[in-house]
């Protein structure tokens, strides 16, 4: 059973050898689904066994526990509605001349390698390896960022290479911070960054030095999961970025370097107690709901206006862990999941909207329900997840967090978050009906729908449903993962 959790990585890894060797082709771009499938498909097998144990794994190389596995399901779902719309969308990119075969070779490549990364991340059983493969998911979307090789896109490429190296830097030092705290605590150096050395000899660590490491990997995977003050190369990446792409980064990157701050926080709870890294989490995610709802008003590109919703949503899950009780972080790895899914439905239809205007300007955009149903549709639910309305799965997930903040007496901060997702729900009300409602202007191009993007906005529509109408396969497994990571009843 173990072996299981070598899966989500080797496969991925497969299909972009496949990818190399043969190119873009049909082939390797079902070989890439299948990757990702195959993903959700191990971590549902894993799942089944992960609460009989403190976790299960591969050595002192890998770990799944249940975070791990809640983590797997979001890549797996994600990824496979990506790379499913990806077969459309490149094809498409070649019909039009937007690319060429070698900017094709190269997506076919680097999609699958970003999976393994993400896999890798949450599967992690040592903090050292977890920080590389966090490293190699920057590496690998600053190539996709730059898909287009447009002067936006490069520009956004450099601003998210440099402002996430930056932050992926200071990571590094918490990272070898806390490598020094362990071996002073009595860990062996072949081991002190393994999680489960970690929590043992968490009472023992020095607190001066793990306040400083825990200070420099909030900064650190903040950046990466979009937090301020590191959060300017989202909007840019994100808009300028191909669809799937933007979708895989926004529904799960986001998330994944989220999962390595609550891996750290559980050491850090053992070393310090709940108080510090709660203030931390309180002031970044309380400050990135108000630069992102601050945003969203002003806000005229509909591709930056999901990049900034994804911030309001991170800022939301870092108030949510900050209150650390069980409801709370179980709370908040369901919001992840349905996230992570409605957060893929509208950036796949939003690329059907890009291609047919040419534009990512909400002015240009204009009664999408009447000229193209499906993508409207899809569009329009995703947008209603988004805005956790029920019977979507985010009602349950922000109403749960509500209740979480409250029994921690944490009022304040629950009535500064939910003005400032009011603001954001207005904005975002207002700019998905001018694009949703009403008659097309006179000339509105036609919206043309690729039967693999077709496929995949279907099945994102059913899965937000699915959940929304019952999380109770996956309510133990958030309340094992919250447990496991220390929460306080």
């Amino acid at each position: 059973m173990n072996i299981l959790l070598l899966v989500p990585i080797l496969a991925p890894l497969t299909a972009a050898l496949l990818a190399a060797l043969l190119g873009w082709r049909m082939l390797t771009a079902s070989a890439t689904v299948l990757a990702a499938l195959s993903v959700l498909v191990s971590a549902c097998a894993i799942g089944l066994n992960v609460g009989s144990a403190a976790h299960l794994g591969v050595g002192r190389l890998l770990r799944a526990d249940a975070l791990s596995v809640t983590m797997l399901i979001v890549i797996g779902t994600v990824g496979t509605l990506a790379t499913w719309a990806s077969i459309g969308y490149i094809n498409t990119e070649l019909t039009q001349g937007h690319t060429n075969r070698k900017g094709a070779n190269l997506y076919g490549v680097l999609v699958p390698i970003f999976l393994a990364a993400m896999a890798l991340a949450v599967l992690a059983n040592n903090i050292g390896v977890m920080w590389v493969a966090i490293e190699a998911t920057t590496v690998a979307t600053a190539f996709l960022v730059g898909h287009r090789r447009t002067r936006p896109a490069l520009e956004a490429t450099w601003k998210y290479v440099v402002i996430c190296s930056v932050g992926i830097a200071l990571a590094f030092l918490g990272t070898v911070l806390l490598y020094f705290a362990s071996l002073h605590a009595g860990a062996s150096s072949e081991s002190a960054l393994d999680i489960d050395v970690l929590l043992r000899y968490g009472a023992q660590l020095d607190p001066a030095v793990t306040r400083l490491a825990a200070g420099l990997l909030l900064l650190g995977y903040g950046a990466k999961a979009g937090l301020v003050p590191f959060h300017t190369w989202l909007a840019d990446a994100h808009s300028q970025s191909p669809a799937p792409v933007s979708a895989l980064m926004s529904g799960v990157l986001l998330s994944v370097a989220f999962s390595a701050l609550l891996r750290v926080k559980s050491v850090v709870d053992v070393a310090l107690g709940t108080g510090f890294l709660r203030t931390g989490l309180l002031i970044a995610g309380l400050l990135t709901l108000l630069v992102a709802a601050s945003l969203l008003v002003v806000q005229r590109d509909f591709k930056r206006m999901l990049a900034y919703s994804s911030m309001e949503n991170m800022g939301l899950v870092a108030v949510a862990a900050a209150a650390g009780t069980e409801l709370a972080l179980a709370a908040l790895l369901l919001h992840v999941l349905a996230h992570g899914i409605g957060k893929a439905l509208v950036f796949l239809a939003a690329g059907q909207l890009q291609a047919a205007h040419g534009s990512t300007a909400i002015g240009d955009v204009t009664g999408v329900l009447a000229r193209s149903r499906l993508v409207g549709t899809s569009f329009a639910v995703g947008l209603v997840v988004l805005l956790g309305l029920p019977p979507f799965a985010m009602f349950a997930s922000e109403l749960s967090i509500s209740r979480a903040l409250a029994g921690a007496h944490l009022e304040w901060a629950l009535g500064l978050a939910l003005l400032l997702m009011v603001i954001a729900f207005a904005a975002l009300v207002r700019n998905g009906a001018r694009m949703l409602l009403g008659s097309p202007d006179p000339g509105s191009p036609s919206i043309s729908i690729p039967r693999s993007v077709a496929g995949a906005l279907v099945t994102g529509v059913i899965l937000s449903f699915a959940l929304g109408l019952t999380a109770g396969p996956f309510t133990q497994l958030f309340h094992t993962a919250a447990t496991q990571l220390g929460a306080a009843r």
